[in-house]
């Protein structure tokens, strides 16, 4: 935890909503001061499609959080998800001078290990260091000062499409907002719902938003994983109005209020008003039709995230099990379902780490909002980047800015 003290602010840009989160950073924690949030008009599946619409949604979820906060706001870390994302992992060899590892022999193998071939098209967003080897020693987290004659580094590469993050800075930038970050969301949301020793014993991390389910898989202590999958809620809600033939967005209400991710486990007397499309008569059904049409949906994406998680090699390492979070988390029943289909165990993960305004967010659908302001607590005393200054090479910056803290305390 940074000793620096100030305000930090998460902005966490979804496909169904914008969430803004202010954090007061003191030396005993962080603690929720404000939160804004506003229907996402203008993303889809992660992706912006239509700035101004974006725009508008961030400036009302801003408002909201700076009233609440009674602050002005300047800065956020902002998420970034979505099905351009692509993970890897790599590895990197150098010699070590003098005998004894020092920071520039650290940046050295890390900018090593990042010495792969990457389309133009494509920016590194984050270099997450696995282990260190220091001659035959490996699983090292540290090691600075330590004696030998040859440093290898096992990174994880994060990378997105350029065009995909400078949107989400454009857009910000017309909200008279400088980006501090660029935070892949799966690796915030891990920052406020993982323990260490989960971390540790290996966990897999998924979170169901709106219009992707991201995954990262953890295993002694560092991240080896990373994927996105283009399937998330949002199918769920075009589902219900197909299926019940209702608009969309009262579907969406029907799913939250009624739905379950377990047709047994829901009363088959049980029934809700389903309003129909135009202006015909809204109709009475059983409520075991709409759970009926969401189960097949959660069903197919825990089947996604089981291959995916197979196709890593790492599903005997996952000691700690599954932990689910976003939005989706809360159908009741999808944690039954998921441990029935993946066969491990499996949590809803709800925000923690922080004090404050806890009871308003100890909601799945916040994890990635209060991961953000935790990750920037930890970071808030490196420089910012001032996106309204110059506007080109904007995303070039927060990778050199990534490398840079790296080479600093890695």
């Amino acid at each position: 935890m940074s000793k620096k003290h100030g305000l930090v602010v998460g902005l966490d840009i979804g496909t169904t909503k914008i969430c803004a989160i202010v954090g007061d950073v003191k030396s005993s924690g962080v603690d929720v001061v404000g939160i804004g949030t506003y229907p996402s008009r203008g993303l889809k599946k992660g992706v912006v499609v239509d700035i101004e619409a974006t725009v508008n949604s961030i400036k009302k979820a801003i408002d909201e959080a700076e009233l609440m906060a009674g602050c002005e706001i300047q800065a956020v870390y902002t998420g970034i998800a979505g099905s351009h994302i692509r993970g890897f992992n790599s590895h990197g060899i150098v010699a070590i001078k003098d005998k004894e590892v020092r920071d520039a022999d650290i940046s050295r193998v890390i900018d090593a290990a990042c010495a792969v071939s990457i389309p133009s098209e494509r920016e590194v967003i984050h270099i997450l260091p696995q282990e260190y080897i220091v001659d035959d020693q490996g699983e090292i987290r540290e090691p600075r000062g330590m004696c030998g004659v040859r440093l290898e580094a096992k990174v994880h590469i994060v990378t997105g499409a350029v065009a995909s993050a400078q949107n989400l800075v454009r857009c910000a930038q017309r909200c008279g907002l400088n980006v501090s970050d660029i935070v892949l969301e799966q690796l915030a949301s891990a920052e406020a719902v993982l323990s260490e020793d989960e971390k540790e014993l290996g966990v897999a991390l998924v979170d169901i938003g709106g219009g992707t389910t991201d995954i990262a898989i953890f295993s002694g202590g560092s991240i080896v994983h990373t994927a996105s999958l283009s399937i998330a809620g949002n199918h769920l809600s075009h589902d219900v109005a197909v299926g019940l033939r209702t608009p969309v967005e009262e579907a969406e209400k029907l799913k939250q209020r009624y739905g379950c991710a377990l047709v047994s486990m829901v009363d088959k007397d049980e029934t809700i008003e389903v309003p129909s499309i135009g202006n015909r008569t809204p109709r009475i059904l059983g409520r075991q039709i709409l759970c009926e049409i969401i189960e097949p949906r959660i069903e197919e994406i825990c089947e996604l995230v089981k291959r995916e998680i197979e196709k890593t090699g790492y599903e005997d390492l996952l000691a700690s099990g599954l932990v689910l979070t976003g939005g989706t988390a809360l159908l009741p029943g999808i944690v039954e379902l998921a441990e029935e289909v993946i066969g491990l165990p499996v949590r809803r993960g709800l925000p923690q780490g922080v004090g404050g305004l806890v009871d308003v967010v100890k909601s799945p659908m916040f994890a990635t909002g209060v991961g953000l302001v935790l990750y920037g607590s930890q970071h808030m005393d490196k420089r910012f980047v001032k996106v309204r200054q110059d506007d080109e090479g904007v995303y070039n910056k927060v990778m050199s800015r990534m490398k840079e803290w790296l080479g600093a305390v890695s």
